[in-house]
């Protein structure tokens, strides 16, 4: 390369002959073999710029959205237009397995698939019935109710859901929210027929937000509480339904209807110097330790994986029993008492739509929709990746929200699909949803035949059963993991932990999801912003803090954002930086060995990670261009999005920095140094 005058031109060209070795080959090559020399590599970048300028228009937001609506239902109008050439049956059969899944697998459904079914079906009632009374007086409802939605709601999902796992039921969580929240409304103590009624008005609206976040595909609403929101808030929960739960474990007759921690335990404290049954403690703490015990020896061995799914019925009949024989409900030991049986009742006439409570109750039920979908598709989708197959989740929003629905009909409250009923059905090996029917069979002929003989069924064993299933709600490792991997989102953990333990259920979901809001913002508002450097013998530039052995290119500052958008929120913040960056690189680096100034000439910025630029952002940057112009420096941008450039070409900005776009920085860089020949 010929010697150049300028001292800073001299700098540039001991960097920049490795820009264009390909083209300087293709130029010897020519001339060995007598051939034209090609254009020059200036008029190759402005060839290649026109194709950035000259582009067509993107579609319109408006565009965007009906291209999307088509994609997500252009496949099945397909579908149904294929079906009016076949047969009338075939067009039916089509549509059933769209609506009801089992129409599809149950096709191809054996025998030996019905055994595994059965055994799992079984084992999951076994389970299932003890726990769903303790859930049902977990919501301050009557026993009864947590065996009604063991029984209507699984009926439902096994005919619509696409999940093979998932066991359907009340659950800890949902049964805490629903009495949480509802009981700030009307105490259930005083009018227990009045708050069953806003329960299943509440289970409706649940209901129908599922079914509508599935049929107009919102499930993106349910990513809101972010995975590390859920775990921090199963740890409060599980906490705090544990304290709960002190009250039938104790004996206690008076206690607070407040969930916070501090509440619980004052409560607790009261009550221990005043009234408590001793035999109560004794008999709940012996049959929590032997579900323990069957637990953990479940887990060593895999092979006895029914023994902890059945100790939970074993322990309701052998306390029963005892209970019974030595009459020690006479002495002080609180019982379960009457329990109605038969089939569920219809409870159309029972829901609520001229209470002046109704919007509460809309938004609880928003909350209770929202949180049992997270943990049901969250379950189901842990379960398929086991088994190698897809959920579609979309069909399982229909599907909860459907049987929630229908389950607010038949006297049901809020269920959801169960982690540690689930994880019992697939150890027992289930095939199918059959397992689901099977169970919910099952529970209804307790309702017919066995409810009379949980009359001496003591209170303590409820609570003792509950409290067995909170350890599997709190998972420490996985907070352990969230704290190494992202502070923020352990922010987002601690707070909605926090939250749910010193204040309500619902205050621990709105802590979650404002630290997860700020995050977002934060970022938003201060991304981060990358210097760019040549790695060696490459035409690749990369991050000079991640790659030390990068090259900065001498006169010439190449940076990009680490943002999608630029705009409003961000874009004065990065403005300032960069005009920070370019003094700071003139005056020189006071953290470096040797303060050495840099004469910038130009400033490269590489838009290949924005996707979007509003008007603000467009400001700032006709503001940044003129604070450059002022010191001498020139702007240029490489790689503009194609909404990004069609704006900027709206705005007339290209213009204004002289049409200096680039498809890529190492073209932007050679342009550069033409401009400086």
């Amino acid at each position: 390369m010929k010697e150049r005058d300028s001292e800073s031109f001299e700098s540039l060209s001991q960097v920049l002959p490795n820009t264009s070795n390909s083209a300087r080959m293709i130029q010897m090559s020519m001339a060995n073999s007598g051939s034209a020399a090609p254009a020059p590599a200036g008029q190759d970048h402005l060839d290649r710029s026109k194709w950035l300028l000259d582009c067509p228009e993107p579609p319109s937001p408006w565009q965007e959205l009906k291209t999307q609506v088509k994609e997500s239902y252009l496949t099945k109008a397909k579908k149904f237009k294929s079906l009016r050439k076949q047969p009338l049956p075939k067009r039916i059969l089509f549509i059933l397995q769209a609506v009801f899944p089992i129409f599809g697998w149950c096709r191809n459904y054996k025998l030996t698939m019905f055994k595994n079914d059965l055994m799992a079906g079984l084992t999951l009632a076994s389970l299932c019935i003890p726990q769903s009374i303790g859930y049902a007086t977990l919501a301050k409802l009557d026993p009864q109710y947590g065996l009604y939605t063991s029984v209507v709601p699984p009926l439902i999902y096994a005919l619509m859901g696409t999940s093979r796992e998932i066991a359907i039921g009340p659950v800890a969580v949902v049964s805490l929210l629903v009495s949480s929240m509802l009981q700030k409304l009307i105490d259930p103590e005083t009018d227990p027929l009045g708050y069953k009624k806003l329960v299943l008005t509440t289970t409706f609206f649940a209901g129908i937000f599922q079914a509508s976040f599935g049929i107009f595909r919102l499930g993106f609403l349910v990513d809101f509480l972010s995975h590390a929101a859920i775990v921090g808030f199963m740890g409060g929960a599980a906490i705090v339904i544990g304290l709960q739960q002190l009250k039938g474990l104790l004996g206690i007759t008076n206690f607070t209807t407040n969930t916070d921690i501090v509440s619980v335990l004052r409560a607790v404290w009261r009550s221990c110097h005043q009234q408590w049954s001793p035999h109560t403690f004794i008999l709940g703490c012996s049959f929590l330790s032997f579900i323990l015990i069957t637990r953990f020896i479940g887990k060593k061995n895999k092979k006895l994986f029914w023994l902890p799914a059945i100790a939970p019925l074993i322990s309701v009949v052998v306390s029963t029993l005892m209970v019974f024989l030595t009459k020690a409900d006479e002495h002080g030991v609180k019982t379960v008492k009457h329990i109605k049986g038969g089939l569920n009742p219809i409870s159309i006439n029972d829901l609520e739509f001229n209470t002046p409570h109704l919007g509460h109750i809309a938004k609880i039920g928003l909350i209770v929709a929202i949180v049992a979908l997270t943990e049901a598709i969250a379950v189901g989708r842990s379960f398929a990746g086991i088994k190698g197959y897809r959920l579609d989740g979309n069909k399982e929003m229909v599907a909860i929200g459907f049987m929630n629905v229908i389950g607010s009909f038949t006297s049901c409250y809020a269920a959801t699909g169960s982690f540690s009923r689930t994880a019992v059905n697939f150890a027992a090996g289930c095939e199918t949803a059959m397992s689901n029917i099977v169970m919910a069979v099952t529970v209804f002929v307790a309702l017919e035949c066995l409810t009379r003989l949980l009359y001496y069924t003591p209170i303590a064993i409820l609570a003792s059963i509950i409290l067995s299933a909170l350890p599997g709600l709190i998972d420490i490792d996985e907070a352990i993991h969230i704290w190494k991997i992202d502070k923020l989102d352990f922010l987002a953990l601690i707070g909605a932990f926090f939250g749910v333990l010193f204040g309500s259920v619902e205050i621990g979901l709105l802590v979650a999801v404002v630290i997860s809001f700020a995050k977002i913002i934060l970022i938003s508002i201060r991304p981060g912003i990358e210097t760019l450097g040549r790695m060696p013998g490459t035409d690749t530039f990369a991050d000079t803090d991640q790659y030390p052995m990068s090259v900065k290119t001498p006169g010439v500052l190449i940076f990009r954002v680490k943002s999608a958008l630029l705009c409003f929120a961000n874009a004065s913040s990065i403005e300032e930086r960069i005009m920070g960056w370019i003094r700071q690189e003139e005056e020189g680096d006071e953290n470096t060995k040797s303060n050495a100034k840099r004469n910038i000439l130009f400033v490269v910025f590489d838009m290949s990670n924005l996707i979007n630029v509003d008007t603000s952002g467009i400001t700032a940057l006709v503001e940044l261009h003129n604070n450059l112009i002022q010191n001498g420096v020139e702007l240029v941008i490489v790689n503009p999005k194609w909404t990004v450039i069609h704006k900027l070409n709206q705005t007339k900005f290209i213009s204004k920095i002289g049409g200096k776009v680039y498809l890529t920085i190492g073209e932007a860089v050679d342009a550069c140094f033409g401009l400086k020949v």
